[in-house]
């Protein structure tokens, strides 16, 4: 359970497993425990490697919301691989995660081997929308400083986009719930400010630019990100999307063998056609 000195801030990581490369960026309210039901098939065959994004989980919550910019984010992944010395790493991503992950993969191409995004965007290509997004994730952010870190993570929970989740077994809904209420309010409230929607530039225009092999997932209960996947689809060279039916926004929770399979079988294309 490394925490690595990275541009002023400690970033946590928690790894296991050898084999090629594998990096896991979880998504927003998130952390490396997100990862908790998949580390130990995925490390069966990979060396993974999952983060804990700035702003969760163990890794510091600075104070200036400039720290949570993608460009830093972009950077502590790369800071990452250079701890663990690895050169060239397949990165998945979940949300926001995803995000980062795609920026990564465009920034630094020379360090992406593959790409898993699950249901992640390229951002919000329309300004107008995304000074109302700004907006609105400003409000929250300063609701999350003002009333804390319950009252905001009862308020994330009831958002439609987690409607599908009201099926998990309580067990699962619980142990959820209690992982993000172990965030720092500054961390969330500074992510928001820092890395939302609304103040990260939309990376449309790069995407044919991503010339690596690269998995989209979706649940086709989120028809918005159902709808995002289809359009990357379209503008990543050869990427290949794959819709879970009966899932949500969360397909790695909410049908957790499936997004296994999805994984495990694209990554052993992925390195099986690079040895050939």
């Amino acid at each position: 359970m490394p925490r690595l000195a990275i541009d002023g801030a400690m970033i946590n990581v928690e790894t296991e497993g050898s084999g090629p490369p594998l990096v896991l960026l979880h998504g927003f309210t998130g952390s490396a425990a997100s990862w908790d039901g998949h580390m130990q098939a995925f490390a069966s065959r990979y060396r993974v490697a999952a983060v804990d994004l700035i702003g969760h989980g163990l890794s510091d919550a600075p104070a200036d919301p400039g720290r949570y910019a993608i460009a830093h984010e972009i950077e502590d992944v790369i800071g990452v691989l250079d701890h663990l010395a690895m050169t060239r790493v397949a990165l998945a991503g979940y949300s926001m995660g995803g995000r980062v992950a795609l920026a990564t993969a465009i920034a630094a191409p020379d360090r992406c081997a593959a790409l898993v995004l699950e249901s992640a965007s390229p951002g919000i290509s329309d300004l107008e929308a995304r000074v109302v997004r700004e907006a609105q994730d400003n409000e929250m952010a300063t609701s999350i400083i003002r009333g804390g870190i319950e009252a905001f993570v009862g308020r994330w929970e009831r958002q439609p986009l987690f409607a599908s989740q009201a099926s998990l077994p309580e067990a699962v809904r619980a142990r959820l719930r209690a992982q993000r209420l172990r965030n720092n309010p500054v961390g969330m409230a500074n992510s928001l400010r820092g890395i939302g929607q609304g103040v990260q530039l939309p990376l449309h225009d790069f995407l044919d630019e991503v010339r690596v092999p690269t998995l989209l997932i979706a649940g086709a209960l989120d028809e918005k990100y159902c709808a995002i996947a289809s359009e990357m689809q379209r503008r990543i060279p050869g990427a290949v999307l794959e819709i879970v039916d009966g899932a949500g926004h969360a397909v790695h929770l909410e049908h957790a063998d499936t997004f296994r399979r999805l994984v495990m079988e694209f990554l052993g294309r992925v390195h099986t056609s690079a040895r050939e």
